[in-house]
């Protein structure tokens, strides 16, 4: 599925968040439903919905937005369990625990009896400064942070005024706690009894929120819902969806992106046991696949390697790494669009200057579970069970290959075995790669259920990967280390053109997600150039975007400046950010400061090694110890310094700084790398492309600045600053600069 960036509309709100300016109007309320009979998709009545569509509908002032109802995200049972609705998918960051302890904590509810479920693509559950169902950007919690508030607030007023009626008392003088209106005379009715009666009620325009001195649950270290299940392996993902009379599906792909099938001889295939059809189905990219389905993955699987195939490449590039960095190279030594334009002619006359290249490989995201998506057809109506990052996207996506209208498609968003960026897909690839094969099923009289399953080689090799890049950086300083200017280039493909997010992230021919990162917080004068090649590899953001490589790049040079004028570079950092930036100081103050840096005495053959970044608002600044042994650099500890205001869930937001730095480690490691020759990925799986494992892990101490502000994300800027950290580390050891990922000390 193609989208025109030309035509295709993204919601005013993103619009106006990606413009900085006001957010979007949400469109009017939604009928209120019957609180009792909700659950966790009935929702799906509203349908899905152009993108669009949402943005330009104009709310009458007093209306409440779908967003806003709790009806679509509050169910409270006769007995008390309260479960709520989450509007995000989780992949492991742990919203499905602190969505629901944000409503909460408003609510007033028992934690111990508060679950929650994944939304759909229902109206409802689209972000609500986004104006789209997304979960990406590290936005979670900070988008709706407001928005569960409210929605519990508005929950408790409603259960408050119908034990007032009851009673026949004014619902000021009622409390509310642990799931239990409380009367004056100490008599109580729990939330279970009120419910059906409160939501008949009239939903309350405005709330008064607490006071976060108030506050009970949020700021608590609070176990994750779904620890228990998870720990015991009962957790149920995308991949163990199972609908009757079910099969599985798997595609061969083409090896070189983009080409066509030649020939096919599938007559060993279809003999076989278990398979009931193989067909031909269109591709991503306007490749061409063949489906094999059959009764199980096994025989699908087997069946699939039985096939004979010949495909022709001859109208596609066929990218080589080594012909692709000497063309990168030559590139970074051309005029192109500038991000800053400052004044950098004094480099020539400084007394001090580094010329320095960094290169990027691609990287594929990888995560622990394959991509996958089931997709169930019945008459004009179809169902789609898959951990999406945009399952109305997705779901649009999907209706369009099958011919449905986007209402006639729910979406059920599974819990998904990670995905750092991978299930966010503009183009939808995995989903219509899906929605392709159970039409061509359907054409070919199979009308059962469809599993499309992906193995890890097929994820491995299947694209979408973070862009390979490279910098180059020409900087002149003084002996104080003041820098007199700073010349840097960066070349590499842009992951929004030709998306609908190009119209508002690609401006002036450059990427905004490529050059995130660079400058700041530092004042110095720089003149940034960027070159976007288009090449034949499809790339996709990955954990903390452009991040991942200009962290690296801009916190290695400001460390060997810092060590070449002989300064700390701890003081030289804080001495450059001047007086605009104290989040960052006070991260990487607290980061010095719990790590013992300058005060404790290290090791013999350990160094101490400092970065502080900030990627989507949170700041993170990392003190590392670390070591080189046998030519192997060797991570031993990490300290980290946070600040991303009110931390809703000290539990999660260590989880992820831990898991963060534990993947930015994994830019590190050798091997680390998605390589191409002649048009093919060189690598298959975790034996060619290693994760860091359990014997790569550092100790972690996270420590937080504390603060009443309003949350910002977490979910990615935990990686930026671990490889810079890390390799500023090994410079001090070896005396030699790190200029690539992963690490290369020869």
């Amino acid at each position: 599925m193609h989208f025109d960036a030309t035509t295709f509309e993204l919601p005013r709100g993103l619009q106006g968040l990606i413009e900085k300016t006001q957010p979007r109007t949400e469109p009017a309320g939604l009928p209120r439903r019957s609180f009792l009979k909700l659950g966790a998709l009935s929702g799906f009545a509203l349908g899905a919905f152009p993108l669009g569509t949402l943005a330009q509908d104009a709310a009458a002032p007093a209306a409440l937005k779908p967003t806003q109802q709790p009806s679509a995200f509050v169910h409270i049972a006769a007995d008390g369990t309260t479960t709520v609705t989450i509007n995000r998918l989780d992949f492991g960051q742990g919203v499905q625990t602190a969505l629901p302890m944000i409503l909460a904590e408003e609510l007033d509810a028992e934690w111990s009896r508060v679950k929650s479920v994944h939304g759909s693509n229902d109206p409802a559950y689209i972000d609500p400064m986004f104006g789209m169902h997304i979960t990406g950007g590290s936005g979670s919690i900070a988008h709706s942070f407001t928005q569960y508030r409210e929605l519990g607030a508005r929950t408790r007023a409603m259960l408050v005024q119908a034990a007032a009626a009851r009673w026949q008392l004014d619902a000021a003088s009622l409390q509310t706690r642990d799931g239990f209106v409380v009367a004056p005379n100490g008599q109580r009715l729990g939330y279970g009894e009120l419910a059906e009666a409160a939501m008949a009620l009239p939903v309350p325009a405005t709330v008064t929120l607490k006071d976060p001195k108030n506050f009970r649950l949020i700021g608590q270290a609070t176990g994750r819902l779904d620890a228990k299940p998870k720990s015991s392996g009962q957790q149920d993902y995308g991949i163990d969806v199972r609908r009757p009379g079910m099969l599985t599906a798997v595609v061969a792909r083409p090896p070189v992106f983009g080409a066509r099938l030649k020939s096919l001889d599938d007559s060993a295939a279809k003999g076989m046991a278990g398979v009931k059809a193989v067909l031909r189905v269109p591709l991503d990219r306007g490749a061409e696949g063949v489906a094999v389905i059959a009764d199980g993955y096994w025989n699908a699987r087997q069946a699939r390697a039985a096939l004979k195939l010949e495909w022709d490449s001859s109208q596609v590039e066929k990218v080589d790494s080594v012909r692709q960095l000497a063309q990168y190279r030559a590139l970074a030594q051309k005029e192109g669009p500038r991000k800053f334009n400052d004044d950098v002619s004094a480099i020539k006359g400084a007394k001090h200057q580094i010329k320095a290249e960094y290169v990027f490989p691609y990287l594929a995201h990888a995560p622990m579970e394959p991509l996958n998506c089931t997709i169930e057809v019945s008459g004009d109506k179809a169902q789609m069970w898959v951990g999406t990052q945009m399952p109305g996207l997705d779901g649009m996506a999907a209706a369009t290959v099958l011919g449905l209208p986007p209402q006639n498609l729910q979406v059920h968003v599974q819990m998904a075995g990670g995905g750092f960026g991978r299930r966010a897909i503009p183009s939808s690839d995995y989903v219509v790669e899906a929605a392709q094969v159970t039409k061509a099923a359907r054409t070919a009289g199979l009308n059962a259920p469809i599993r499309t399953l992906w193995s890890r080689e097929d994820d491995i090799h299947g694209g979408y990967y973070r862009p390979m890049h490279v910098h180059t950086a020409q900087i002149g300083f003084d002996a104080q280390g003041r820098i007199l200017g700073w010349d840097h280039v960066i070349v590499g493909q842009s992951i929004v053109k030709d998306t609908p997010f190009e119209a508002f992230l690609f401006k002036d021919g450059i990427d905004g997600t490529a050059t995130e990162g660079m400058k700041e917080p530092y004042e110095l004068p720089m003149r940034l150039t960027v070159h976007h090649p288009k090449v034949n590899v499809p790339v996709l953001w990955w954990r903390s975007v452009g991040s991942t490589h200009t962290a690296f790049v801009m916190e290695t040079l400001i460390d060997e400046i810092a060590r070449t004028t002989r300064q700390d570079p701890v003081a030289y950092r804080l001495a450059l950010m001047g007086d605009k930036h104290p989040r960052h100081k006070a991260a990487l103050q607290l980061a010095v400061d719990q790590s013992g840096y300058g005060k404790k005495k290290l090791a013999a053959g350990r160094a101490w090694g400092v970065a502080v970044h900030e990627s989507f608002n949170s700041v993170v600044a990392y003190v590392v110890e670390a070591s080189v042994k046998n030519g192997t650099p060797v991570l031993h500890q990490v300290t980290a310094g946070v600040h991303c205001n009110l931390v809703i869930n000290p539990r999660t937001l260590e989880a992820q700084v831990q898991g963060g730095a534990l993947m930015g480690l994994g830019m590190c490691l050798p091997g680390a790398a998605i390589t191409l020759k002649d048009g093919v990925v060189e690598q298959s799986n975790f034996g060619d492309y290693p994760v860091p494992r359990i014997t790569d892990m550092p100790k972690i101490a996270v420590h937080t600045v504390p603060s009443a502000e309003a949350p910002t994300g977490m979910g990615e800027p935990g990686l930026p600053p671990l490889a810079p950290a890390f390799a500023n580390a090994v410079a001090r050891l070896t005396g030699k600069p790190l200029r690539a990922l992963p690490f290369k000390l020869a």
